[in-house]
């Protein structure tokens, strides 16, 4: 059974502004197999930090992935997709459901863990990196 890390990171300069995704995805052996950013044009940044968590699922599901363990420093987008906190926002609505939809296709299980930005360095540097040359 494949057993994948997901660390994503999405960020906004301005808020809205230039917007950016930040995707590392690491196998058992901690290797990283996957790492990328991907350019947004102007967005929230709360919707980066959700365009980055649906790539990386779509990523980790194409390389193979039957269980997902998901990482993010974004306290939002962790509990409104585990359910503890409401989606208010309109825009982000169809966002967490289509995150819903990609976690239920791993046959095995997913998690969520909110963790510290110190800890999500590597997805935040695709971040920059993307955001850099724009």
């Amino acid at each position: 059974m494949s057993t994948f890390t997901l660390y994503t990171d999405g960020g906004a300069r301005g808020n809205p502004g230039p917007a950016a995704t930040g995707i590392v995805i690491k196998n058992e052996t901690n290797e990283t197999i996957a790492n990328y950013g991907e350019y947004l044009g102007e967005q929230t940044n709360n919707f980066a930090e959700y365009s980055a968590l649906i790539s990386g699922l779509k990523k980790a599901k194409e390389l193979g992935a039957e269980k997902i363990i998901c990482k993010a420093d974004s306290k939002l987008v962790i509990e409104q997709v585990s359910g503890r906190w409401k989606v208010k926002e309109p825009s982000l609505q169809p966002l967490v459901l289509e995150v819903y939809k990609l976690l239920q296709t791993f046959p095995k299980s997913y998690s969520l863990q909110h963790i510290p930005r110190e800890l999500n360095k590597e997805a935040d540097a695709e971040v920059n990196k993307v955001l850099d040359q724009q």
